[in-house]
């Protein structure tokens, strides 16, 4: 139970007290007019069975006053556990989301290479919906349903324990009862998780693919991934029921058979003369009353299994830890790495004791095959991961000893698949910089060349840009991620192939903006066009992640390596013209 609660709540259980102590007061609130009922039948008991003495129509008028007092009593008390439990849930849900998300936004990326999207989105929405409902419905059931019992138990002892025994002898074994499903309900549970993370990366991978489904006519029944996670999901939701539902009512029934236990109990009794008409009235109504919200949560049983297994994939991934480092960052410094191995989770090394010096203020340009590593020495410097083997370092001081929020505050980054928020331009280039004035905004955008396609726009920096930057093309994407950047000014640039699916024209704009971007910072960039790193000050090779070669544009020329290959490769197809045949036939030459 203790841990129960302290998933549920993420981790702060002294957060559910108010919940639970309103839950404890209502039961208990519920439970009285029960004892007041008796005493109005035994009031009039008396009068049938001594009519000399007549009907005590004062002690009526009382009883019948302090009960409906105490409908008002009631009803204050559902009130404050209705107040309490929904805004603990509610209270608990979101800021449990945003921490969680905020936990997440800390953690290395080769976490998110171990799990799927939709498993996250799962995580984030459904799981936390799932506690969200427990808490705010089922909790108190629960509450009640240990708290009656208990002090109903304690309290019919000491009118007759023959009687309490009989009315609470099959609880405890509908307790054990279920206490055996637990494993068939976890790996039930953890079953339809998996299948509803399946149905919703399929959905997620058939809305972002919409377009290559629609080319190659694949929707439909033609879609099969889809359709079986679908038809899993299915099965899985169906055997989960199947399932657990004879059960729990097996359960259900079994503790409600100390109801017919006690009337059969009390009927031996009444007949036998151990036992007063008030009195086994008395059982009855508690009886029924504290079968009532045993039952309900016994009906809930299945949901709150289901929200514990929900609770613990929470902290699972609350349990992960961050990227440790407490270091600060000094700007314009060497970077360094030192014999650094690196390979994606189990996958063999994509670089092997890779090591240069990148001098600060300087323009080095990363080479290489598809597959060399180009891309994991930016992604090392940004320390999106940590190193296996090796060591990077700016300055003097290793990037897995720096904080990774200060490291990541002195590092722009320029990708070749730019990302923009389902938000405004404006915000999207202060992303940059939160507190940038509109005036700092423009000033950015206009050193990117996209001031002037921007302020043609209709709403101009209010137009919003679609997911993903679905409204803009390539082009104008590229260049408002530089001016975010611009905005930023860190003083170390990543550039990863910026200009490399961009059309001429796009591609000189970016290239102006991108020299208006490196102006007096250590940029490392990725280019497959050679053209246009000849003037970088330090061309680094790559091949099967080691580095091969090491130079200048015109000193990597004369050695005739790799780089030359690369080149001439290059200028011989810029020569490639598109002809046809006699026949028609479409060839290069």
């Amino acid at each position: 139970m203790k841990k129960y609660l302290f998933n549920i709540s993420g981790g702060h259980p002294r957060s559910l007290l108010p919940s639970i102590i309103a839950a404890i007061l209502e039961g208990i609130v519920k439970i009285a007019p029960a004892a007041l009922l008796v005493d109005i039948f035994n009031t009039i008991y008396r009068a049938f069975a001594h009519p000399e003495q007549g009907l005590d129509i004062n002690r009526m008028w009382l009883v019948s006053g302090i009960l409906c007092v105490w409908l008002v009593v009631e009803y204050a008390a559902y009130a404050s556990l209705y107040d309490k439990t929904y805004r603990v849930a509610y209270s608990l849900a979101a800021s449990g989301r945003l921490k969680l998300a905020e936990h997440i936004r800390h953690l290395s990326l080769g976490f998110f290479g171990k799990r799927d999207p939709g498993d996250l989105t799962n995580l984030i929405l459904s799981d936390y919906g799932q506690i969200e409902h427990t808490i705010s419905h089922n909790l108190s059931q629960l509450i009640s349903a240990i708290v009656l019992p208990t002090l109903a138990f304690a309290g019919l002892m000491l009118v007759n324990w023959k009687m309490a025994l009989a009315m609470f002898i099959a609880v405890p074994l509908g307790a054990v009862l279920l206490r055996l499903t637990d494993s068939i309900q976890s790996r039930l549970s953890e079953g339809h998780i998996r299948a509803k993370n399946e149905a919703a990366s399929r959905l997620q991978e058939y809305l972002s693919g919409i377009r290559e489904i629609k080319a190659h006519n694949i929707g439909g029944k033609r879609f099969e991934r889809l359709r079986q996670a679908f038809d899993d999901l299915k099965i899985t939701s169906i055997r989960l029921e199947a399932i657990m539902g004879p059960m729990i009512m097996g359960a259900m029934l079994l503790a409600r058979s100390g109801l017919t236990c006690m009337i059969l109990v009390g009927g031996y009794l009444l007949a036998d003369g151990e036992l007063t008409l008030p009195v086994f009235l008395l059982f009855l109504l508690i009886g029924t009353k504290v079968f009532e919200p045993l039952t309900v949560v016994l009906m809930s049983y299945g949901e709150m299994r289901y929200s514990a297994y929900s609770a613990k994939r929470i902290m699972d991934v609350q349990q992960e830890a961050p990227l440790a480092g407490t270091a600060g960052v000094q700007a314009h410094q060497r970077i360094t790495f030192d014999q650094v191995t690196f390979g994606y989770e189990d996958q063999h090394p994509v670089l092997k004791e890779l090591s240069f010096t990148i001098e600060p203020r300087t323009i080095t340009a990363l080479v290489g095959p598809s597959g060399s590593g180009k891309s994991t020495v930016t992604r090392l410097i940004a320390r999106f991961w940590d190193v296996q083997q090796g060591v990077i370092r700016i300055g003097n001081t290793p990037v897995t000893a720096m904080n990774p929020e200060k490291l990541l505050q002195n590092i722009s980054v320029v990708f070749q698949d730019v990302y923009l928020f389902q938000d405004t331009i404006g915000n999207n280039i202060r992303v940059g910089k939160k507190d940038a004035t509109q005036a700092e905004i423009e000033q950015a955008a206009r050193k990117a060349c996209c001031h002037e396609f921007i302020s043609s726009l209709p709403q101009g920096y209010d137009t919003l840009v679609g997911e993903g930057g679905s409204r803009l093309s390539g082009g104008e994407k590229q260049r408002i991620s530089i001016a975010r950047a611009l905005l930023k000014n860190a003083s170390i640039v990543l550039l990863d192939e910026a200009t490399a699916s961009l059309d001429p024209e796009n591609e000189a704009a970016v290239q102006q903006a991108i020299n208006e971007l490196v102006a007096d910072k250590t940029v490392i960039l990725i280019a497959h066009r050679l053209k246009t790193i000849q003037n970088a000050d330090q061309i680094l090779v790559l091949d099967q992640g080691h580095l091969v070669e090491q130079g200048t544009h015109v000193q990597l020329l004369n050695r005739s390596g790799i780089y030359a290959r690369l080149w001439q490769l290059q200028q011989e197809a810029e020569g490639w013209q598109v002809n046809a045949g006699m026949n028609g036939n479409v060839k290069l030459t």
